[in-house]
């Protein structure tokens, strides 16, 4: 998801409070012009998405995001640099799936007395949102903080997004989403050893969720031609791909610590998860990137270490306008890595579709 500007609050265990750190990787909340919305022609793809609203009030995890006795227990020797990576990793996403959560139930209320189909599909993606945010919140109890998604309720601060953008990015984020906990539960089936904490077990089930949004994305998305069969559909698409992809790469990287504790090498998992979104964006994008150019993953990976050295920057105790000048060349650089795998020769997805399972 994509959440706002606002500071949203960590209550820690001695009242102290903290603001998750605001630069280029904060996720954002997001709105959208609700009327347009409402206005839009899903009768390309009316079948599919009854059947999928038939699916989510089925709820099928609704008994799921139950905490069971193996939370009963003290973390306190889970320390050092695992834990704060844990703690920062529990923080982003339980922020990231609040903003779902958020932006959903707007959506619902909006569309009411305007689309029922609609109304009810995102009321219901607002329950799984909630639902995960929840759980994360009471994760993060278990490491002495909480957020205070109360304060994020009354305070946030939203990013305008026309629904076309939102449709687009939504569905990336539900399917990144869901490859990342995928792969990560699958790899702990595998390492045992190395699930440190109960809340893994539960990630199969909440990528169900993750990737079931992602459908009810993709249909929305298909249901609009102008989305798909144009060529500013194709620069859009990639765009966005683009964007996802870079941002995942520079938050992996930052978060080492937290991977290197599952057993996973950050690099692979990053590359594996982007991979994989690429491939699943097929069979709703006109268009994707070619991951498999020599030269894409070593420029994200470029990107990344130039966005270290910024951070490095950032925390020194230099005037803000002199840490702003010194990243400033750095910036640079990143866009212009980005640039270049933005140009590279992409994949046409309409001629590929139907070849992908």
């Amino acid at each position: 998801m994509v959440i706002s500007p606002a500071k949203p609050t960590l209550d820690t265990s001695d009242s102290k409070t903290k603001a998750l750190r605001e630069n280029i990787l904060t996720p954002r909340f997001y709105t959208t012009d609700f009327e347009t919305t409402a206005q839009m022609d899903l009768s390309a793809q009316e079948t599919e998405l009854q059947a999928m609203l038939e699916e989510m009030r089925a709820d099928y995890n609704r008994h799921h995001f139950v905490r069971d006795e193996a939370f009963d227990q003290s973390w306190d020797h889970i320390t050092g640099e695992a834990r704060q990576a844990f703690i920062d990793y529990l923080e982003r996403s339980c922020v990231s799936e609040f903003s779902g959560f958020l932006l959903f139930k707007e959506l619902s209320r909006k569309l009411k007395n305007r689309s029922a189909l609609l109304a009810e599909m995102f009321n219901l993606m607002a329950r799984d949102e909630a639902r995960h945010a929840g759980f994360l919140n009471k994760a993060m109890a278990d490491f002495g903080c909480t957020m205070d998604l109360a304060y994020l309720t009354k305070n946030r601060v939203y990013t305008f997004f026309p629904i076309e953008w939102v449709l687009y990015t939504v569905y990336l984020s539900e399917k990144i989403g869901y490859w990342r906990y995928i792969i990560i539960y699958r790899h702990l089936e595998k390492h045992p050893e190395n699930q440190f904490y109960p809340l893994f077990r539960y990630f199969e089930s909440w990528c169900q969720d993750e990737n079931r949004h992602g459908d009810i994305f993709k249909a929305l998305l298909r249901s609009q031609p102008k989305l798909w069969q144009t060529w500013q559909s194709r620069l859009w698409s990639r765009f966005f791909l683009l964007s996802v992809f870079a941002t995942h790469t520079l938050t992996v990287h930052e978060r080492t610590g937290f991977y290197k504790v599952l057993g996973l090498d950050p690099t692979e998992f990053d590359a594996e998860v982007i991979r994989k979104t690429n491939e699943t964006s097929i069979r709703a994008f006109p268009s994707v990137l070619n991951t498999e150019h020599p030269d894409f993953f070593p420029r994200l990976h470029r990107c990344s270490d130039l966005n270290l050295q910024m951070s490095e920057i950032e925390g020194t105790s230099q005037p803000k306008w002199l840490k702003t000048l010194r990243k400033l060349p750095f910036q640079l650089k990143i866009v212009g890595h980005l640039l270049r795998i933005y140009l590279l020769k992409p994949i046409d997805a309409e001629a590929l579709r139907g070849t992908v399972r």
